[in-house]
């Protein structure tokens, strides 16, 4: 039977051992070094001229004085010397000045790589993800920074009666929405609870010329509330629409006039 386990090489009690706890103590002091190992520095050829109790260093190459001859090893500062462990491959050390992982490989320390996030299947920020929201984000703000000289947000959809637009919501209701909604014109929409939207805007895709909605008479809310400027069109007695608009106090037909022969 050896002396040490075999991963970590901690000292065995042996049996009718005098004085046990010293090699308790070996054990445990070298545990409290390698478990968790954390590494102040891994270019340091020479000890630090005043070294804290617990302070660990990686022995870099040319090693002098009371490092001499240990390179590559564990140098830790406890009891007030110098003790050296030797490393295995796959041992993980957080290197202080360098705020980095480091995995030992045989013959080497190298920085730990990181996983692809390219896929990932959900993503939450400060918020958890589901299936439907893939992305959430819980934040006062969301920056998305040009690369070079210029950025586009794109929203793509599948066909053209889908939809591909911007939600805007009050307590996760919806209150306005922007967007091809249904169909390739881009969409000008707003709710009071959610359930109920109406049609403020519509551009149609092939012509480009806004249009405003059709009201019914009877639809119509007061003046007063759709404020000063508010334009509609409103059905007229020969089956054709005429614009409307409020002067803050009374809706207003507009003059007739001849704009295009």
């Amino acid at each position: 039977m050896s002396d040490t386990t075999t991963n970590l090489g901690l000292p065995y009690i042996m049996a009718a051992q005098a004085q046990k706890h010293v090699t308790h103590n070996e054990a445990l002091r070298a545990l409290d070094t390698i478990v968790q190992l954390t590494v102040q520095d891994r270019d340091l050829s020479a000890p630090p001229v005043s070294p804290v109790e617990g302070q660990c260093f990686i022995v870099a190459a040319g090693a002098t004085g009371a490092w001499s001859g240990q390179e590559g090893l564990v140098a830790a500062y406890q009891d007030a010397a110098w003790l050296f462990y030797p490393v295995r491959i796959g041992w993980r050390a957080w290197i202080v000045d360098e705020s980095a992982l480091f995995v030992w490989n045989g013959s080497s320390w190298q920085q730990a790589s990181v996983a692809s996030l390219n896929p990932v299947s959900l993503v939450g920020v400060n918020a958890t993800a589901d299936t439907t929201n893939r992305l959430a984000v819980s934040s006062d703000a969301t920056l998305f920074n040009h690369a070079g000289a210029g950025h586009q947000i794109k929203l793509n959809k599948a066909t053209s009666g889908a939809t591909a637009s911007q939600l805007y919501q009050t307590g996760f209701s919806g209150r306005a929405e922007i967007g091809t909604t249904g169909d390739d014109n881009f969409h000008f929409k707003v709710s009071a609870d959610g359930a109920t939207w109406r049609e403020a805007i519509v551009i149609p895709a092939a012509t480009g010329i806004p249009r405003l909605p059709a009201v019914a008479k009877a639809s119509l809310p007061s003046a007063t509330s759709g404020g000063a400027g508010a334009v509609v069109f409103v059905p007229d007695e020969a089956g054709g629409a005429v614009l409307a608009f409020s002067d803050g106090a009374n809706w207003r037909r507009v003059t007739d006039r001849a704009i295009v022969s």
